[in-house]
């Protein structure tokens, strides 16, 4: 029986001896290893704090101490020894457990999180709490270096640093986020080198290094690594918490259980703000995960034995075709710029910043400054394309308001993951997007309803639109039509009407489409169905004519019905005083949404075909 075989819950894991909780890594990465391997999730980033989460669980008691985990797909551990052993086969299954912290599923996740940033300003909070009632629990956030590039973290080390308050933080230092960092923590001590006598004399010496024949392209990588360590040596790593008033331990190697248990215990007795500075290895006790950590960040389904992950074959997802259509657009015009905030593989934009490395940017882990940075970049003549996911686009809503908006800028917003993502839940659903965008003036909002729309979109959203643009498209692959060869040019604001009919009217926004064309096989009755392409600007000449002509209209979005584009349609019903209507029926979604399959989300929010061809039944027949 191993070590991990005795522990049901989080009593049973205090309860062990210290030289058995150093024989658990191995055990607790094994098990993680076969469940993500199955059901996917984030396999790299909670391989690398296996002994981190075992040395704080030991040390502190979190069953009063308080503990949040930054973004929070590194706590697959955590959930195994907080008494989600048993259940961790469900991980991100429907009615299973989180592949992030929920404050509804154990008492153990003290605070929700899945997008980064947030962990030092909870627990500021919680400290400050916590002194108001006179208790004396100990408050821990753990943040990636990653997430440090993220404006939320220094605004709260600022602010709990001054409050001066018992915290403490915990930097887990992989040198990566989700892909390389940008602006990695210890940049700032390049600021010591960069003074003009410095710096000239280091550009003189290097040319001269260069001149020796042989070896001095070695003597340059020497160099090179000798003004690394004088760096560290006249500026220590942690001046800069200091100067926060954070006391500063470290760097410790985070894979030393003494190493990380003898730490915590020094620090235990203190009462101010501390940051422990920890050195781990992403994607650690996985041979595949450590040679590409990027890949196995977030993974769906593959082979233990090989790494290979399960694919379509044939078929491309819909962010493959946003990156060979921006390519493409970029190989002709030199004013395409791509722009992502830490997601250049999710989002695609890595094939463009190979191809066009001088007109990519990524800009770390700061949606609002992505924003803000292509407004700058399009007063200067060029088209920069965000590409962000839906769910992280909603941090820089001011900016797309007050940059962007207000002063008509060609910015290109790119939204992969919008509508039901799937797996990762509640935090990472893309269903606000249409809401919070289409009531923004001068913004146009356009939804494909296959790739090789999407496609054409992309072009018409570069070359052909001169407002800022949004384009939202789903998470996953296509439908698995012919692209064409040549781009086409979407017409502005206008709706296609797909397939002529006479009973109902049923409009389908985006993606969803593929369910609607499935929905209506074999039916008793005439439905027309209109292909909405454009959120905003609204078709209006062509839906009022089929509002006036149809009693029986039925809407289907996959994003959040109030303030969608049901409600849009809804809007120019009461503008234009038409009313004639015996039923107008909105299918959407009505509050958040739990992690789950795709599939299996849309079919219990009605969105699956099976479903959808229920309610349009329902609705020609009543």
């Amino acid at each position: 029986m191993g070590i991990l075989d005795r522990i049901k819950n989080y009593d049973d894991f205090k309860k062990l001896k210290y030289s058995d909780i150093k024989k658990l890594p191995d055990e607790v990465r094994r098990l993680i290893i076969e469940v993500v391997s199955k059901n996917g999730g984030h396999l790299a980033s909670s391989l690398g704090v296996v002994e981190l989460t075992i040395a704080l669980l030991y040390s502190f008691d979190f069953r009063k101490d308080k503990i949040v985990w930054d973004v929070g797909h590194q706590s697959y551990a955590y959930k195994i020894l907080t008494d989600r052993k048993d259940r961790f086969q469900t991980l991100r299954k429907f009615g299973g457990i989180s592949g992030f912290p929920s404050i509804k599923e154990s008492k153990f996740d003290h605070f929700g999180t899945g997008h980064s940033g947030t962990s030092i300003s909870a627990v500021t909070g919680f400290a400050v709490g916590r002194d108001l009632k006179r208790e004396s629990n100990k408050v821990i956030a753990v943040i990636g270096d990653g997430s440090l590039t993220s404006g939320i973290a220094f605004e709260a080390l600022n602010h709990s640093g001054h409050l001066d308050k018992d915290l403490i933080v915990i930097l887990n230092d992989n040198e990566m986020s989700i892909s390389k960092n940008v602006g990695a923590l210890s940049r700032y001590l390049s600021k010591i080198m960069t003074g003009k006598v410095v710096l000239k004399l280091r550009e003189d010496i290097k040319k001269r290094l260069g001149l020796i024949p042989g070896i001095g392209e070695q003597i340059l990588k020497f160099a090179k690594h000798a003004e690394t360590t004088f760096k560290g040596f006249i500026v220590p790593p942690g001046i800069i918490f200091e100067e926060l008033n954070f006391t500063y331990f470290g760097p410790i190697d985070g894979h030393n259980i003494d190493e990380l248990t003898e730490t915590f215990e020094k620090i235990k007795p203190l009462k101010k703000p501390i940051l422990i500075h920890v050195i781990t290895k992403k994607g650690k006790g996985y041979e595949f995960s450590e040679k590409n950590p990027t890949k196995f960040h977030g993974i769906g389904k593959f082979k233990i034995e090989t790494g290979e992950a399960e694919k379509k074959k044939g078929i491309k997802t819909y962010t493959e075709v946003f990156a060979d259509a921006i390519i493409e657009l970029a190989e002709k015009n030199d004013k395409i710029i791509g722009i992502t905030a830490a997601m250049p593989s999710g989002t695609g934009l890595e094939k463009f910043g190979e191809k066009f490395p001088q007109r990519f940017f990524d800009v770390g882990i700061c949606e609002q400054h992505a924003v803000t940075f292509a407004g700058g970049l399009t007063l200067e003549g060029f088209i920069p394309v965000v590409a962000i996911y839906s769910t992280f686009l909603q941090r820089a809503y001011d900016m797309i308001v007050h940059d962007i908006a207000i002063q008509n800028l060609h910015v290109v917003f790119a939204i992969d993951r919008a509508g039901i993502v799937g797996e990762d839940g509640i935090t990472h659903h893309g269903l606000f997007d249409i809401a919070y965008l289409r009531h923004i003036p001068n913004m146009v909002v356009m939804c494909p309803k296959d790739e090789n729309e999407l496609k054409h979109m992309i072009y018409t959203a570069i070359e052909k639109i001169s407002n800022p643009v949004a384009i939202r498209y789903p998470r996953g692959f296509g439908k698995g039509v012919k692209l064409d060869k040549n781009f086409k040019e979407i017409p502005f604001g206008k709706a296609e009407i797909i397939k002529e009919g006479e009973d109902i009217l049923i409009i389908s926004v985006g993606s969803i489409f593929q369910e609607v064309e499935k929905a209506i096989n074999d039916l008793n009755f005439n439905p027309e169905i209109i292909n909405l392409r454009f959120v905003k600007p609204l078709d209006e000449d062509l839906l009022i004519d089929k509002l006036k002509k149809f009693k029986k209209i039925i809407v289907v979005e996959e994003g959040i019905i109030n303030g969608g584009a049901g409600s849009a349609i809804l809007e120019l019903c009461a503008k234009r005083n038409i009313f004639n209507f015996e039923k107008f029926k909105i299918i959407g979604i009505n509050n958040f949404v739990p992690h789950g399959s795709q599939e299996v989300l849309r079919d219990i929010n009605g969105l699956s075909a099976e479903k959808l061809k229920k309610t349009f039944i329902e609705v020609a027949n009543g």
